[in-house]
This record gives structure tokens, C-alpha cells and sequence, in this order.
């Protein structure tokens, strides 16, 4: 079962299932490492919640809730 990635708690550790392919910057995360099979560990939120820290494969990034809306997960 895929699962938005705004929905995961901090903390928790989860498998990128996609990406919504209409996404404008879907290209642009598989570059960076967003592909099916990777792992994704959510580490913190910003001060006003918005963006999240995570790491993927090893790099840490940045995203918004409302780009982690097209990336589908499983926990």
C-alpha cells in the first residue's frame, strides 16, 4: 500500500514506492536520488514546520509538505 510522504512521522524509516509523474520537479528528485527502492528517514522539521530534513541514500535534503505530497511511500 503507497502512502503520501506528508503523512510519515518524524523518525520513521520508509521505502520511495514514486513520484507523481505530472510533478515539475519529479525529473529533478530522481536525479538527486529519488528512485523506487530507495530509503527515506525523516529527521526534522523546520521551526514553522515547513520545510522537513531527511535523509535519502545517504544525502540529506530539504523538501516542502507540499512536494513531499507526490512522493509515494511504504512504510
Amino acid at each position: 500500500m503507497r502512502t503520501e510522504l506528508s503523512t510519515i512521522a518524524i523518525g520513521q524509516t520508509v521505502t520511495l514506492q514514486g513520484i507523481n509523474p505530472q510533478h515539475p520537479m519529479r525529473k529533478r528528485l530522481f536525479e538527486l536520488g529519488f528512485v523506487p527502492g530507495a530509503s527515506i528517514r525523516l529527521l526534522r522539521k523546520a521551526p514553522m514546520g515547513d520545510p522537513i530534513e531527511m535523509v535519502v541514500s545517504g544525502t540529506h535534503f530539504a523538501l516542502r509538505q507540499q512536494d513531499m505530497q507526490h512522493i509515494w511511500v511504504q512504510k
